[in-house]
């Protein structure tokens, strides 16, 4: 089996060789799909702003805020800490570490409890890759900690998708998965 960073390296570089106009219309799509997210008024949904050659997640958020969702962005805070601040509508938002951008430090933090989670690979038995720094393995960590099972929904594009991933003790799977092929459970054991 490949080494994780032999497989981040090799599908991410896929994802950088879309088009920006295959990005564009394919993170269209995925706002469209997530149409079929269950969710009730209030339910703190975490998104993120795009890098580099992600899923532009804005229509997607905008949808969500729509239908009653309380949205948040991470905040890096260091090395080792992601917090998630309250994203309301007008609020500037700053430069926020790690290439991101977010609500300022007035923000509310909140607890998600739906987690929409970039990555550099998913697989169909809901394993995820992340960029190697595990900050969102620590979040997950910690809200587990503190009582809480947020749904974790991976966000990516269909090219992202890997055979199989390696797998670590630590490493939680996905719930689902969105990609612009549409929301796909993960939860069933295949």
């Amino acid at each position: 089996m490949d080494s994780k960073a032999s497989i981040r390296s090799a599908v991410l570089a896929r994802r950088d060789a879309l088009a920006l106009d295959d990005r564009i219309e394919m993170s269209l799509a995925m706002a469209e799909a997530a149409e079929q997210l269950p969710f009730d008024p209030g339910t703190v949904i975490a998104g993120y702003l795009p890098i580099r050659s992600e899923p532009d997640l804005r229509p997607l958020l905008a949808r969500l805020r729509e239908r009653g969702a309380r949205l948040c962005l991470p905040v890096v805070l260091d090395r080792e800490t992601i917090v998630f601040r309250d994203f309301v509508r007008g609020a500037d938002l700053v430069n926020t570490g790690f290439g991101t951008s977010g609500p300022a430090a007035d923000a509310q933090v909140l607890d998600p409890d739906v987690l929409m989670m970039p990555l550099s690979s998913f697989d169909a038995r809901g394993n995820r890759l992340g960029y190697g720094a595990g900050h969102y393995d620590r979040v997950i960590a910690k809200l587990r900690a503190k009582g809480k099972s947020p749904t974790l929904i991976g966000t990516a594009f269909s090219i992202q998708e890997t055979g199989r991933l390696p797998t670590e003790d630590h490493d939680v799977p996905l719930d689902m998965i969105l990609t612009e092929q549409g929301l796909r459970s993960l939860s069933q054991p295949l």
